[in-house]
């Protein structure tokens, strides 16, 4: 017996029920998006690997997908290089495309590429898969889709304070209760510069964005194995361990950061955005544990939590400064935000938060009694159609016993029944599959029934 086929780890089909509820899930976003002024694009599968590599840090670099040149990839690799070269260094001679790790650094090359074609500020949005060679496990996949918004050309904080209404907007369509998680990297450049390990920042910001997931004692262990004297370390305690209201947060860190202006501007970048997100009912945190371990963000990083279900965060984003500089144009500042739509996917299946109306059924299905029959039927499918009744015809004529099975199947709520009764009378017998009550109809009552 022939081996039943697979996919990759990490990877999942979706059938009909699962397609339409991912459906409402895009439509949603994709309407608060378009609300607040984004246009969308969209960007090729794989870029080229210069656009791609050293613009997500070194653990970034590792789980890039990286696709073997065609043809033979191997022509220009000698035995040496083999022997020589690091692993990064073999892939880049054995690869010269890869799949995009996420929608920004594909976002800021195609910036740079269409600049003359941009009115700036230019507001985006774009909803594609990216692919990530990532272990999976729960809630982490190696193919998954964001559906990000970003802003480019205009310093102002009050996109940063637009985006976090478009989260609250969002989530609270989907009926998830969030608590939206706020820190800037410029207070974690002030923090590096307090303990005296400014040129370690990298590190430590890679280090504390893991606390939630492996614990206090293993980030301090990764930042002994990065070189953070143990001095540096126990100062850093008081400030990953802060608690209060944000208010009293952000009080102490006016006190620990007085000698870092950059420190400071971060505290009053937080500040702003908080003080005009106030009258929100959105559960806002300053959490001074919040990295978001890529290199690029600079200025304001967010991240959301589902209260409701133990999942990893389901939107994320932040300000970068200096992404379009890595391209040739610097000085184009940017913020954007990124809903992660396959865990949004999985806290709405937990909660049970999908609407009725969100499946894309069949409401009406024509039973087939012969070609006579079916020819009568084709028209009224058609008015049906046009009045936005979804239905079909089962396309062949067999026992109605196996096309009632059909129907059940497919959780069809109508069937029409065609017989030579229906046709002489110029009607249609409508049978509601739950009750089973019949009732024949003209064509118009049939439509006007569905349509109430």
């Amino acid at each position: 017996m022939a081996q039943k086929p697979s996919i990759p780890k990490g990877t999942r089909d979706f059938g009909p029920v699962e397609m339409a509820r991912r459906n409402y899930i895009f439509d949603t976003i994709r309407s608060v998006y378009a609300l607040y002024g984004f246009q969308q694009i969209e960007t090729p599968a794989m870029e080229n690997l210069s656009t791609l590599m050293g613009k997500y840090g070194e653990e970034g670099d590792k789980l890039l997908f990286k696709i073997l040149n065609s043809g033979d990839f191997m022509r220009d690799v000698t035995e040496e290089n083999i022997r020589q070269d690091s692993t990064n260094r073999l892939a880049t001679r054995l690869c010269e495309k890869g799949l995009r790790y996420d929608l920004t650094v594909p976002f800021a090359r195609y910036v740079v590429q269409h600049r003359e074609e941009l009115t700036l500020p230019f507001r985006r949005f774009q909803i594609q898969p990216v692919w990530r060679a990532d272990r999976p496990q729960k809630g982490r996949y190696r193919e998954f889709y964001q559906c990000d918004a970003d802003v480019v050309g205009s310093d102002s904080l009050l996109n940063e304070v637009e985006l976090m209404q478009i989260v609250d907007t969002v989530f609270q369509r989907f009926g998830i209760h969030v608590c939206i998680k706020i820190n800037n990297r410029k207070i974690l450049t002030g923090i590096a510069e307090m303990i005296g390990q400014a040129d370690k920042i990298v590190n430590i910001t890679v280090a504390i964005d893991k606390l939630d997931k492996i614990g206090l004692e293993n980030v301090n262990a990764e930042l002994r194995e990065d070189g953070l004297p143990e001095e540096a370390i126990e100062k850093l305690q008081p400030i990953i361990q802060l608690s209060g209201t944000n208010e009293e947060k952000m009080q102490t860190m006016r006190e620990v950061l007085k000698d870092s202006e950059t420190g400071l501007k971060g505290i009053e970048e937080v500040e702003f955005v908080l003080s005009h997100l106030s009258s929100f009912n959105a559960q806002l945190e300053l959490d001074l544990t919040l990295a978001r371990g890529l290199n690029y963000y600079t200025g304001c990083i967010f991240e959301v939590k589902a209260l409701d279900v133990e999942i990893g965060s389901i939107t994320g984003g932040g300000r970068y400064d200096n992404l379009t500089g890595i391209f040739g144009m610097p000085g184009l500042s940017g913020v954007g935000i990124s809903f992660g739509a396959d865990r949004i996917y999985d806290v709405l299946n937990q909660l049970d938060l999908y609407p009725e109306t969100v499946t894309t059924q069949t409401q009406l299905l024509f039973i087939n009694f012969g070609e006579k029959e079916a020819a009568y039927c084709l028209p009224i499918l058609a008015k049906a159609r046009q009045a936005g009744i979804r239905c079909e015809i089962y396309p062949d004529q067999v026992k109605m016993k196996k096309q009632m099975q059909y129907a059940n199947a497919k959780q069809i709520p109508f069937v029409a029944l065609v017989g030579e009764n229906e046709m002489n009378e110029g009607k249609v017998t409508l049978k509601n599959m739950e009750t089973g009550e019949q009732q024949m109809l003209t064509h118009e009552e049939l439509l006007k029934s569905l349509i109430d």
